[in-house]
């Protein structure tokens, strides 16, 4: 019993430093430039157990984004139907949080230079719930509404590169104030 456990730990550790080793060479260069050989020489692990987790840099990099999108994810599902169109702004603050307790991984994820099949793909994690309540009770249709959103989206992640292209100087409280207030305001503004 008490193996499994030493095992456990151990692939949990072999994990983590591969992890923090892709993150280390992607603040130097793209993915497509980068060797598992490299990753396995800065954390100090052979290939054959890189590959014993990994099918190359490529699965590696994606389980890290899997990883990043399920705790975001996790985060975006404490609302409710409700919550969606005026989150309470603790609640956006806790995904700010997050956001700067892994600031390295999502600064390279989510900047300019970032994967933008990722930064899609965490965009629309709110896309449909978005799209019913800035149509529910409202004259605006489903296609505009879809515009409206997607502006929105931009504008977030565009303050979310800011924030952290700024070294998270604000507090995740202002900038989840901040983006609450602009959405909401928009999508008032354009109901009226």
């Amino acid at each position: 019993m008490m193996k499994g456990k030493k095992d456990d730990r151990r692939v949990i550790y072999t994990k983590m430093v591969l992890r923090e080793s892709l993150i280390k060479l992607l603040e130097k260069k793209n993915i497509s430039q980068i060797y598992v050989k490299e990753i396995c020489e800065i954390a100090d692990i052979n290939r054959g157990t890189f590959y014993a987790h990994y099918n190359d840099q490529f699965d590696l990099l994606n389980k890290i984004q899997d990883d990043l999108f399920e705790n975001i994810k996790m985060h975006l599902s404490a609302y409710t139907n409700d919550d969606i169109h005026t989150p309470p702004v603790d609640m956006v603050e806790k995904i700010f949080e997050y956001i700067k307790e892994n600031s390295k991984l999502c600064k390279l994820l989510l900047s300019d230079g970032g994967d933008l099949k990722f930064q899609k793909r965490v965009l629309t994690l709110v896309y449909e719930k978005s799209i019913n309540e800035i149509t529910k009770n409202s004259s605006i249709s489903k296609e505009d509404a879809e515009y409206i959103h997607a502006f929105q989206l931009t504008g977030c992640l565009g303050i979310i590169q800011k924030w952290l292209d700024d070294d998270m100087k604000k507090s995740p409280y202002f900038i989840a104030e901040t983006i609450i207030k602009l959405t909401t305001g928009l999508t008032e503004l354009i109901r009226h």
